[in-house]
């Protein structure tokens, strides 16, 4: 019997891109199904009832959910190009800054793109205090994973893959590389290797999906 791998994703999605790359650096094939989360398949609704969301890798027929879980997930079944290391002690950080960027970095990231004023100006200040907190972890390496990507590049991936995005679309710039010059090194190091380069959503289409998001939160937020 044919091993049969399937992702429920959507092409805009970070949490999905990650499971992407990490399927494609070990080489493994899988079918991609594109959902709509305005419309969510029946699919969907099966093999992810609790949280209804993308992504969901779906492996001879059982489901497994959430990005960083789904992660480990393809490390522990496909050996080839491990993402985590062999000391446990380096595999405890990886997945720490795993979630750092999930918990910290990303949060405080999206309220610089859906606020104004004051409150796009605290936001703003607390992500530069997280890039600088990444920046501190890159010294020495060229990747979190050390010299080659591993899960914790995977997992903040998205920075280097929209990093750009939100700097068009909210016109201020982020990760300048004279305040972060490891981060920008890393950026540009990430999107260089080929399998990361080829799975990257269309630039001016996210362009375009983050500045209406934007408007959409900005309008919300507008006096009645």
């Amino acid at each position: 019997m044919a091993e049969e791998v399937k992702l429920l994703k959507t092409w805009s999605s970070p949490f999905a891109s990650r499971v992407v790359w990490a399927l494609k650096l070990k080489g493994v094939q899988f079918d991609p199904i594109e959902e709509d989360l305005s419309n969510k398949s029946p699919l969907l609704l099966k093999y992810n009832p609790v949280h209804k969301k993308i992504p969901v890798l779906v492996h001879n027929g059982k489901p497994i959910s959430e990005s960083l879980v789904i992660l480990e997930y393809v490390d522990e079944t496909w050996k080839q190009y491990p993402l985590l290391p062999e000391d446990p002690y380096e595999r405890a950080r990886a997945r720490f800054w795993a979630k750092f960027g999930d918990d910290k970095v990303s949060p405080s990231l999206w309220s610089f793109i859906i606020k104004e004023g004051k409150e796009q100006e605290e936001a703003f200040a607390q992500a530069l205090e997280n890039l600088k907190i990444l920046e501190e972890e890159l010294k020495g390496n060229k990747f979190f994973g050390g010299e080659r990507i591993g899960l914790a590049d995977l997992a903040l991936g998205w920075l280097a893959e929209r990093g750009c995005v939100v700097e068009e679309v909210v016109g201020v710039k982020i990760v300048e590389k004279e305040k972060f010059p490891l981060l920008s090194a890393w950026m540009k190091a990430f999107l260089e290797v080929p399998i990361i380069k080829e799975s990257l959503p269309p630039h001016e289409k996210l362009v375009t999906r983050i500045r209406d998001i934007r408007e959409k939160f900005l309008a919300a937020a507008q006096p009645k």
